[in-house]
């Protein structure tokens, strides 16, 4: 499930170009029709508009409100996919138990595997696809706001700082910085890991090099997209994750059940040794 997890993010990540390739480029109006152009890509191009508005007609900073609006309303479900997330990673060394126990590659035993590794999550109360419901939520957000950017000629043709939003960034960057933030979010992710491996260190390394390649060939709007998104999951993490803490916590709790175990052993030589002396 994990491995399946990355797959879906490698995979909607790396077909976002050819995606937004294909996206048509007819200008979206108020007379645009269907649900996704009239009532999902035109009431993003509005409500970035109207955010900008307020900020003297920057869109860049238009952008940005609305990026950390949308992840407001979407932190309950990243609050329960960071829960979840925390749990599964628990009870991770009974998972690698299991898999352990059944490594067999039989039909049967595999089927046994996943009856097994199911009463495990069901008794943790880990939903294992928690974990994709994030991506599959802020996917369509991105394609939208890349209509809404491409398709607005007063969005497509502004600027901030030194970018114009419809073209890509001259100097990388943007996307530079939407690499190392997915890498900072991804690090603080995996940094409260009980248990860690080369999958899990390749994956926050891999990620950000996908995003930097990607960020390349898409608008500066979408690259600013990507930076303050990460910015914010990596604030979110460490308000609700945070790594140091929960690690910190961790290392409290090994340590006080080998305090236990020491006083408990010497607590029974002491028994040991008043009853050698009657």
């Amino acid at each position: 499930m994990k491995h399946s997890k990355r797959n879906i993010a490698m995979m909607a990540i790396a077909s976002l170009t050819l995606f937004l390739a294909g996206c048509s480029t007819a200008p979206i109006t108020k007379n645009s029709t269907g649900i996704w152009d009239h009532w999902i890509v035109y009431n993003f191009s509005r409500a970035i508009i109207w955010l900008s508005k307020l900020f003297g007609n920057n869109y860049g900073w238009g952008i940005i409100i609305f990026t950390i609006i949308i992840r407001i309303i979407i932190l309950p479900l990243m609050i329960y996919q960071t829960k979840s997330s925390m749990k599964t990673a628990e009870i991770q060394p009974k998972v690698q138990a299991l898999q352990k126990k059944y490594s067999s590659k039989d039909v049967e035993t595999q089927q046994k595997l996943r009856e097994e590794q199911q009463k495990l999550y069901s008794e943790a109360g880990v939903n294992p696809v928690a974990g994709c419901l994030p991506l599959i939520v802020q996917l369509p957000v991105l394609y939208a706001l890349y209509a809404a950017v491409n398709r607005t000629e007063v969005l497509k043709a502004g600027t901030f700082l030194w970018l114009q939003l419809g073209d890509k960034d001259p100097y990388f960057i943007l996307p530079i910085l939407a690499a190392v933030f997915t890498y900072v979010s991804s690090w603080l992710s995996m940094k409260s890991q009980p248990m860690q491996n080369g999958m899990t260190t390749m994956m926050t390394i891999g990620m950000p090099v996908i995003i930097f390649f990607t960020a390349l060939s898409v608008p500066a709007a979408v690259s600013l997209y990507w930076v303050v998104t990460n910015i914010f999951q990596a604030g979110q993490t460490m308000v609700i994750q945070n790594p140091f803490k929960i690690n910190r916590e961790r290392e409290a709790k090994v340590q006080a059940e080998r305090d236990k175990k020491r006083a408990l052993a010497k607590a029974k030589r002491k028994a040991y040794k008043g009853r050698n002396k009657r």
